[in-house]
């Protein structure tokens, strides 16, 4: 009897342990906002739910644009161009980015991705977590973006 009372007790712990672990592994994926969740982006942009702060608007004197998007689990930008480029600046989470014709890059708090002028790309968060990312875009003077086709499902699966 004595013997089956220990090892209850040591189940017990053990299950208890287990469940704090999880709970703090959940926890881990939650991002930590830096900004304000801003406002919605456009259903005609972006699939899933991302959210856009802008932080410095375009003015004559920089030409730079400047923001923060959060992108919920599986969100994603549609194939677009920018005149000038754009820089991406990865604060948390972990997401995809994509050239035409590349495979697709996994990127995650703390990368920096510089988007050649022009080059058609996509971006966006993984399908288990969200991403949050400070874009630049310089010497709008030149144009801010071109927004084309959604990235479909087979594309944002595929990585190809």
């Amino acid at each position: 009897m004595k013997s089956l009372m220990i090892i209850v007790i040591a189940s017990m712990a053990l299950l208890t342990t287990s469940c704090m672990e999880n709970k703090s592994a959940n926890k881990a994926t939650e991002l930590q906002a830096i900004f304000p969740k801003g406002e919605k982006g456009p259903a005609e942009h972006f699939t899933g739910n991302a959210w856009n702060t802008a932080l410095v608007a375009n003015d004559s004197t920089y030409n730079t644009v400047i923001g923060n998007v959060y992108f919920e689990p599986g969100a994603r930008s549609n194939w677009h161009t920018h005149p000038s480029g754009q820089i991406l600046i990865i604060t948390d989470g972990v997401g995809y980015y994509q050239e035409k014709g590349q495979p697709r890059r996994t990127i995650r708090k703390g990368d920096v991705v510089k988007c050649p002028p022009n080059v058609l790309h996509w971006h966006g968060a993984s399908p288990d977590t969200g991403m949050q990312q400070m874009y630049i875009l310089p010497k709008t003077e030149n144009g801010i973006v071109t927004w084309l086709q959604p990235v479909t499902d087979e594309e944002y699966n595929s990585g190809k």
